[in-house]
């Protein structure tokens, strides 16, 4: 995938789901994207944009755009680093616009999430589509033993700008 198909998967391919959820109906979409795809993170620099010289979140700021001029409500989530680690182990922190990529230390957090806590989120974001309709929001994790353990997903959900 890195090395030969990120406007495949990330954009076409995105654009192809989002267009069908559309065609049957689908209500609300919930993206999972990456963190890094606001203008002033996604440059030539960036890491994730050199993998590949495939310009990875270029083509997922594309997929996002995509999807909100759709007319459906969305919601995107941009987590941080993905960890295959167990989910449900660690206090999950919620930011806007990058600000995570500068802050997750003054806020006592890893830049990284285990996938099953992501997946956690999506299925929440959906049991709360209220709180989260027409936002994009990152997440990130503090490690295991550090804070308390995010099991009240409504609290965490309603602290979103």
């Amino acid at each position: 995938y890195y090395d030969e198909m990120p406007e495949e998967v990330d954009w076409i391919g995105c654009k192809n789901q989002i267009d069908v959820a559309k065609e049957k109906g689908v209500e609300h979409i919930v993206l999972v994207s990456s963190m890094g795809v606001t203008p002033a993170k996604n440059t030539p620099e960036n890491t994730l944009n050199k993998i590949g010289g495939g310009d990875i979140l270029v083509w997922k700021a594309k997929a996002e755009e995509y999807l909100r001029e759709q007319g459906i409500d969305w919601t995107v989530i941009h987590p941080g680093g993905l960890l295959n680690k167990p989910g449900g182990e660690r206090e999950l922190v919620l930011g806007v616009n990058d600000e995570l990529l500068d802050t997750f230390e003054d806020r006592g957090a890893t830049r990284a999430i285990p996938r099953e806590d992501v997946a956690e989120l999506v299925v929440q974001a959906l049991r709360y589509k209220d709180l989260v309709k027409n936002k994009s929001f990152d997440v990130v994790s503090k490690a295991p033993g550090d804070g308390k353990v995010t099991d009240d997903f409504y609290k965490l959900l309603s602290e979103l700008p």
